[in-house]
């Protein structure tokens, strides 16, 4: 009897010990990164901007979706990363409506804005029909749906490394001025417990439009060569994410006689050297082992004063309808990781705002996601819209005058009331 007792208590302790492991696994920081090819097949028109698709007769690289899942305690949040000009909130929604293991406002979608992808947005052409293919958008959702449950499905405890460099390197220039740009770039790389990586989330703000929408070709621009580059530099799967690129951050394709060269090699060689810069900026970053994770999110409202935009949104087939105080409203979100915070932008915020955040938010390193679970076109402060003639474009495509102004305090109220990274 006494030995059968002392066998039943080892039993217990064994099992007390195998689920406190368990438990320990379960509360440690863990991610996961998921991949889906999206190139349709056969090829669809592209969409550089508003206005219509242009045709397609050839392709370089692939267009992907993928889905970074973090997740520590009871906080999963998925960061996703889309190869299109923008992903509008009502197909974000429709992605967040079939993903059930975690709340909808974690999930985080940014497209990379690339210029020669399908159209997301149903623009019109004159006579009013477009060139967005429904069912491919919801292959697209689908494809991202299976990335974001294959992520969470596959979770494994990692640490983080996060650094803050000046990206050398011909990458990136503002178009409108040469110097008003930032150059920082923002990297966080997930270590496995072999101390190999099993990610790099590259934030960094430049148009993808090397090839652009009129050459026939449909691609994912430098994005794809830089995410080649990251596998081959032994930096696990690559994700990027934009930043504040608007008014106007492209990219660096000029050649010595001042034309773009708007070659594939030169997406090569521009996502290869982004990809450079970012292991290195890295490479000597202290690793943070079980950083914490905090996601939040807030619904911001614009007004519509642009005669283009709402025009845009009445003839889209996607029905992105204004809500009922006759505003359009979407997601914003904040995240901590470790000693990082991100911030979502649903457009593309110009580089002061961009500068502007930064400055005021609470990570030692702060990155900034544009073009983030919705595209409403340029953000621009109140100063700068309709005040120059070089902003006559990004002032027709803004909502209107005090989009940026409301994003900005939106924003700093979603950054002040939230916990600081540590």
């Amino acid at each position: 009897m006494k030995i059968n007792r002392f066998l039943a208590w080892v039993g217990i302790m064994t099992a007390t010990i195998l689920t406190t492991q368990t438990d320990r696994v379960q509360d440690a920081f863990r991610a996961a990164i998921a991949v889906r090819n999206v190139t349709p097949d056969p090829l669809l028109p592209v969409s550089g901007g508003i206005g219509p698709s242009k045709p397609t007769n050839r392709k370089h690289g692939e267009l992907t979706v993928r889905a970074l899942v973090l997740e520590r305690d009871a906080v999963r949040v998925a960061i996703c990363s889309i190869d299109f000009l923008g992903f509008p909130g009502v197909l974000c929604d429709r992605v967040r409506r079939q993903v059930s293991d975690f709340p909808a406002e974690n999930i985080i979608i940014g497209a990379t804005h690339n210029h020669s992808g399908p159209d997301c947005y149903g623009f019109a052409d004159a006579a009013g029909k477009t060139g967005a293919d429904l069912k491919y958008l919801d292959f697209v959702c689908s494809q991202l749906v299976e990335a974001i449950r294959e992520a969470s499905a596959s979770l494994e405890p990692v640490s983080v490394k996060i650094a803050t460099g000046q990206a050398r390197g011909k990458i990136a220039y503002n178009y409108y001025a040469p110097d008003l740009y930032d150059r920082r770039c923002n990297v966080i790389q997930f270590i496995r417990q072999d101390r190999k990586p099993l990610a790099t989330l590259i934030n960094y703000a430049c148009h993808p439009e090397v090839i652009g929408p009129d050459q026939g070709i449909l691609s994912p621009d430098f994005v794809g060569p830089l995410y080649d580059r990251i596998v081959k530099a032994g930096g696990g799967m690559g994700i990027f994410m934009n930043g504040a690129l608007g008014g106007m951050v492209t990219a660096d394709c000029r050649g010595s006689n001042g034309e773009d060269i708007q070659t594939w090699n030169e997406c090569i060689r521009i996502g290869h050297t982004l990809a450079d810069e970012a292991i290195r900026i890295v490479s000597d970053a202290p690793i943070q082992t079980d950083p914490i994770l905090y996601c939040t999110a807030r619904t911001v409202e614009f007004p519509i004063d642009s005669p283009m935009m709402i025009a845009i949104l009445k003839s889209s087939p996607l029905k992105m309808e204004l809500n009922e105080h006759g505003k359009i409203a979407t997601q914003v979100n904040l995240v901590n990781v470790g000693d990082a915070q991100m911030l979502t932008i649903p457009g593309e915020a110009l580089p002061n705002i961009g500068f502007y955040l930064k400055r005021k938010m609470h990570g030692k390193h702060n990155l900034l996601f544009g073009i983030t679970n919705d595209g409403f076109g340029y953000f621009l402060t109140k100063v700068d819209w309709d005040s120059f003639d070089r902003y006559n474009y990004i002032t027709r495509t803004s909502l209107g005058e005090m989009t940026g102004e409301i994003f900005i305090e939106e924003a700093l109220k979603l950054v002040n009331a939230s916990p600081r990274p540590q």
